[in-house]
C-alpha cells in the first residue's frame, strides 16, 4: 500500500527506525553483557516483537495482560512489576513470567514463597530516595511515593527471599542522571547487592536520542557488574521505538478567533494523551514555532473539550482542508494510552518497511467503541 492511501487518523511505524534504535541497544549488550527489555508501558506493538526479540533479551510488564502479551507475542523473558499484586490473578500471572518484582516486604511474605516454589526469580523495588527529575507526576522518589521500599523500612532478615534488586527514577532522562542515582543506591543499599543474582536499573533512559552518553551508561553497567558479580537489566521502552513513528492527520477545517485554527482529524485528548498530561508540544514535520514561517495555526482536535489543543504551529502556506500533516514520536505512549472519549474512533496501526510500503496491521471501527461500555 502507497502511504498516501492510508487513511486518517493512522499511527504509522517506520520498522527500520525501530531496527535502527535495536540496534544501539543491542551495542550496549553486546559490549557489557547486561540484558535489556522492552517495556511494554511505551510501546505494545506486537506485530514487530518477532523483530525486537531478535535484539532484546523480553519484555517488562506492569501486571497480568501485559506479562501475557509479552509472553505470548515474543516468548523471551518476562519480568513483571506491579505495586501491589491481586489474589485472583497471581497464580495466572506466574503462568506469564520468569521474573516476579514486589514493591513492598508484605507483598514479598504473602506471595514470595508461592513464586520460588514455581521457580520464578524474586525480586524487590527499591526506592533510593534520590530525585533526579522535575516531572513530578513521573518521580518515583518524590516524598510520599508509593513505589519501592526504603532504606528505613528495609528488612534485612527477608534477602534469602531474593534474587534481585529493581529501581526505577528516571524519566526520558541520560546516564548522567542514572548515575547520580546509582550513587544513592550504593550509599543506602550497597551492603545488599553482593547477594543478589541481578539488579535491574528499571526504564527512562534516553539510550537511543541523539547526544545520549552511552559510554557513561556502559561504565555504570559494568562498574555495577564488577563491583557486586550481579548481572544488569534495564527495561527501557521509549529507547525501543523513540523517533520511530508518526501520527498522520488530516485538516477537517479552518476557522478564525482572533487567531487561524485548524481542526484535525486527531485528537490531543484521545490520540495522543501525554501533550496534555506531560504537557508537551509534539513535532509537526514541516511546521515552525509560532511566527517562524509566514502562517501561525492553532492545532486542535475535532472533541468537544475545549482544551482538546495539540498547539501552535507555523507554516509555509496557509492550512486548507484535505491537507496532511505528520506528527513526530507517536510510537511511544499514544497506542498504549489512547482512548474513546466523545466517542471518536481510534487510529489505525500501520507498519512501513525499509521499501516504503506500508500495511495496516488494524483498524478499528464503532464495535470497538461500543464494546468498552454497555
Amino acid at each position: 500500500m502507497r502511504e498516501s492511501e492510508l487513511k486518517t487518523p493512522c499511527y504509522l511505524v517506520d520498522e527500520s527506525l525501530i531496527e535502527k534504535n535495536l540496534e544501539i541497544l543491542d551495542g550496549v549488550q553486546r559490549r557489557t553483557g547486561c540484558r535489556i527489555l522492552l517495556a511494554q508501558k511505551a510501546f505494545s506493538l506486537f506485530a514487530l516483537y518477532p523483530l525486537i526479540g531478535k535484539y532484546l533479551a523480553g519484555t517488562a510488564s506492569s501486571g497480568l495482560y501485559e506479562a501475557r502479551l509479552g509472553k505470548e507475542k515474543m516468548g523471551k523473558e518476562s519480568h513483571v512489576f506491579s505495586p501491589a499484586y491481586r489474589d485472583d490473578e497471581f497464580e495466572e500471572i506466574l503462568k506469564y513470567s520468569d521474573h516476579i518484582v514486589f514493591n513492598s516486604f508484605s507483598q514479598l511474605k504473602k506471595f514470595g514463597s508461592l513464586a520460588r516454589d514455581s521457580g520464578k526469580s524474586v525480586g524487590l523495588r527499591i526506592n533510593p530516595e534520590r530525585s533526579t527529575q522535575e516531572h513530578a507526576i513521573y518521580d518515583p522518589c518524590s516524598p510520599g511515593s508509593r513505589l519501592g521500599v526504603t532504606r528505613t523500612n528495609f528488612e534485612p532478615e527477608l534477602l534469602p527471599m531474593l534474587d534481585g534488586l529493581h529501581f526505577h527514577t528516571l524519566c526520558e532522562q541520560d546516564s548522567d542522571a542514572l548515575e547520580e542515582t546509582l550513587r544513592a543506591v550504593r550509599e543506602k543499599f550497597g551492603e545488599f547487592l553482593p547477594r543478589m543474582k541481578w539488579i535491574n536499573f528499571g526504564g527512562g533512559h534516553h539510550i537511543t536520542r541523539e547526544g545520549y552518553d552511552i559510554g557513561r551508561l556502559e561504565r555504570c553497567i559494568m562498574d555495577t557488574q564488577l563491583r557486586y558479580g550481579t548481572r544488569v537489566y534495564l527495561e527501557p521502552g521509549e529507547a525501543v521505538a523513540l523517533n520511530a513513528g508518526f501520527l498522520v492527520t488530516t485538516v477537517l477545517d479552518t476557522v478564525k478567533n482572533g487567531i487561524d485554527i485548524a481542526i484535525l482529524d486527531t485528537s490531543a485528548a484521545c490520540h495522543m494523551p501525554d501533550v496534555l498530561e506531560m504537557p508537551y508540544r509534539p513535532p509537526l514535520i514541516g511546521s515552525g514555532r509560532h511566527d517562524e514561517k509566514a502562517y501561525n495555526f492553532r492545532l486542535g482536535g475535532p472533541t468537544c473539550l475545549a482544551g482538546d489543543i495539540i498547539g501552535d504551529y507555523s507554516f509555509d502556506e496557509p492550512l486548507k482542508p484535505g491537507d496532511r500533516l505528520y506528527f513526530g514520536d507517536m510510537a511511544i505512549y499514544t497506542m498504549v494510552k489512547n482512548n474513546t472519549f466523545n466517542g471518536m474512533a481510534l487510529p489505525s496501526i500501520a507498519i512501513r518497511d525499509k521499501y516504503g510500503d506500508c500495511r495496516v496491521v488494524k483498524s478499528f471501527s464503532y464495535e470497538d467503541f461500543e464494546s468498552r461500555l454497555s
